[in-house]
C-alpha cells in the first residue's frame, strides 16, 4: 500500500465534507488514506507518496502560511496536486484576468485595490445595475462576500471598511441568473469531464454552498456549457488533477464565476462513480510521473 495524504483543516464540523468516498476507490487501488490538517506541524511529508489537497478550507485567513506548507510538500518527497504552480496562480482571483486575455468570457469585474467609500456609487454606475457584489480577491465559503443594493448599501459601509480597508478585492454586477436558475459547476478530473451539477440558492439568499442552505441537482449540462467548460480547462497553464469550473447563464451563454483549482467541494455524492473516476485520474497521473522519471 502506498500512502497519501488528504490534505484537510483542523475541525470539518461546521461544513459538508464528502472525501471520505474516495477512501475505497483508493484502497482497491493501492493507496491508502489519512486525513491531515495543513496547520499540522509535526508532520514529515516525506512519510507519504502523495499529497491531495481538499479541503482546507480556512487557508484564506493565512494564504502565506497555507503556500509555505504547499512548498515543502512539494520539496519533500511526496507529490502533490494540485501542484504549487497551479495553487499560486489560482490563490487570487486576479487569475481571471489572464483567462479574459485568452478569450475566456468572465463576469465584468472591476478589480480595487483599497476601499473608498466616495467609490461605492460609482461601482453601480459603472456596470447600470441597482445591485453588486464585492468580495476578497483571496477568499473562500462566500466569506467576506456582500451583496449591495443601491438604496441602502450605506448599511454595511463599517462592514465594508473593516472586510476591505487592507485588503484588495473586487466588484462585479449581482447576477439574477443566481437566483432564477443557480450556479452551475463543471468537474474534471485529469483534464476529463466527469460530472456537473446545479447549485441553487436559499429564497433572499445569493449563496449557493450547503452551508448557507443551498441545494444541489445532478444535471447534464447543455452543449454551449461545456464548450464554455473546455474552453476554460484549454486555457490554464497546466492540466489539473483536478478543476471545478463554475458558471453561471450571462447574455446568451454563459461566464466563468471561478475556476476552482485549489480545495473545491468536487461533490462526490452527487455521482456514484465520480470518487472513482478522480481514484483512476489520480492514480494515472502517478504513473505517467514514475514513467517521466524512469526516462529522464
Amino acid at each position: 500500500m502506498k500512502n497519501c495524504a488528504i490534505l484537510t483543516m483542523d475541525s470539518l464540523d461546521e461544513f459538508e465534507v464528502y472525501d471520505y468516498l474516495l477512501d475505497q476507490p483508493l484502497s482497491a487501488l493501492g493507496w491508502q488514506t489519512q486525513l491531515i490538517s495543513w496547520r499540522e506541524q509535526q508532520v514529515n511529508w516525506n512519510d507519504y507518496d502523495a499529497v491531495i489537497i481538499r479541503s482546507p478550507w480556512d487557508y484564506q485567513d493565512d494564504a502565506k502560511g497555507f503556500l509555505k506548507v504547499l512548498a515543502a510538500i512539494e520539496q519533500s518527497s511526496a507529490h502533490l496536486e494540485n501542484s504549487l504552480a497551479i495553487v499560486r496562480w489560482n490563490i487570487d482571483k486576479i487569475y481571471l484576468q489572464e483567462l479574459t486575455k485568452k478569450q475566456v468570457k468572465i463576469v465584468p469585474t472591476l478589480w480595487q485595490e483599497g476601499f473608498c467609500e466616495d467609490r461605492l456609487t460609482t461601482y453601480f454606475t459603472h456596470f447600470d445595475v441597482e445591485q453588486i457584489i464585492l468580495k476578497p480577491r483571496i477568499s473562500a465559503n462566500a466569506d467576506n462576500t456582500f451583496w449591495l443594493h443601491k438604496h441602502n448599501y450605506q448599511e454595511h459601509l463599517a462592514e465594508l471598511k473593516l472586510a476591505f480597508s487592507a485588503r484588495a478585492f473586487m466588484v462585479q454586477p449581482f447576477m439574477e441568473s443566481i437566483l432564477n436558475e443557480g450556479e452551475y459547476s463543471l468537474f474534471y478530473f485529469n483534464g476529463q469531464y466527469s460530472h456537473a451539477i446545479l447549485k441553487i440558492p436559499k429564497n433572499n439568499d445569493f449563496r449557493v454552498q450547503e452551508e448557507h442552505g443551498g441545494r444541489l441537482i445532478s444535471v447534464e449540462p447543455e452543449n454551449k456549457l461545456i464548450i464554455q467548460a473546455e474552453k476554460t480547462l484549454v486555457a490554464l497553464a497546466e492540466v489539473p488533477l483536478y478543476a471545478r469550473l463554475d458558471f453561471v447563464r450571462y447574455q446568451q451563454s454563459f461566464a466563468l464565476m471561478e475556476a476552482e483549482l485549489i480545495e473545491p467541494s468536487l461533490y462526490f455524492n452527487m455521482d456514484k462513480n465520480s470518487a472513482a473516476r478522480f481514484a483512476n485520474a489520480f492514480v494515472q497521473r502517478i504513473a505517467q510521473l514514475n514513467n517521466s522519471n524512469l526516462e529522464n
